[in-house]
């Protein structure tokens, strides 16, 4: 009974850490549950689809990813330090994952939306909303930068966070492709000269 009661939390588990590093497409409903020690039958009491499970992964990982953007961009200081500290996260987790399993897998969101981008219409939704999301929250703080003077105020739109997203989610792919987190150095002050900071360099420790 102790097995069956976390079976679906294995399930999810197995399912974010092999659509992360394979893919949709080359990982299928037998796989998962052999990874996650689950009996191929016992997976749809708890899921009705793999496009079911995936969305679930999307959802839980999202819900993680949301909490730590909104500790960083949330935190006291200037906007764009806060901005650059999200940033300095990310770029970390990417180093970190490479360390640990010696391989760049990217972004799980950003995966599969490349790989889905005109399929599966249910999981694009939810990987839709998460972009959105993310853009708030950037927006959110582009807002307080103008207030503080750490953004250029006519930077601060939506239309800009969208591009702040889009350059991290690119950077990141090519790092991927890379096979190389390096890349990843530049990121920060690709995205100071988007939302065009004031002359300050490095809005975290104050130093040019």
């Amino acid at each position: 009974m102790g097995r069956t009661s976390t079976a679906r939390d294995r399930l999810r588990d197995s399912a974010c850490e092999l659509l992360h590093t394979r893919g949709y497409a080359a990982v299928g409903v037998a796989e998962i549950c052999a990874r996650a020690d689950v009996r191929k039958g016992s997976f749809y009491h708890f899921f009705e689809s793999k496009q079911a499970l995936t969305i679930e992964v999307i959802d839980t990982h999202w819900q993680a990813q949301r909490t730590a953007w909104r500790e960083r961009l949330g935190e006291p200081g200037p906007a764009a330090g806060r901005l650059q500290r999200l940033i300095a996260w990310l770029v970390e987790t990417q180093r970190e994952a490479q360390q640990t399993t010696g391989r760049i897998d990217g972004c799980l969101l950003g995966n599969l939306a490349i790989e889905l981008s005109n399929q599966e219409a249910a999981v694009q939704e939810r990987l839709t909303a998460a972009f959105d999301e993310q853009a708030e929250l950037v927006h959110a703080t582009l807002t307080d930068g103008a207030r503080d003077g750490s953004v250029a105020a006519e930077y601060a739109d939506r239309a800009t966070a969208r591009a702040v997203v889009a350059q991290i989610e690119g950077a990141v792919l090519l790092a991927k492709l890379a096979g190389d987190v390096r890349p990843l150095d530049d990121l920060w002050p690709h995205v100071r000269r988007l939302v065009t900071v004031t002359p300050a360099a490095d809005q975290t420790t104050g130093h040019p």
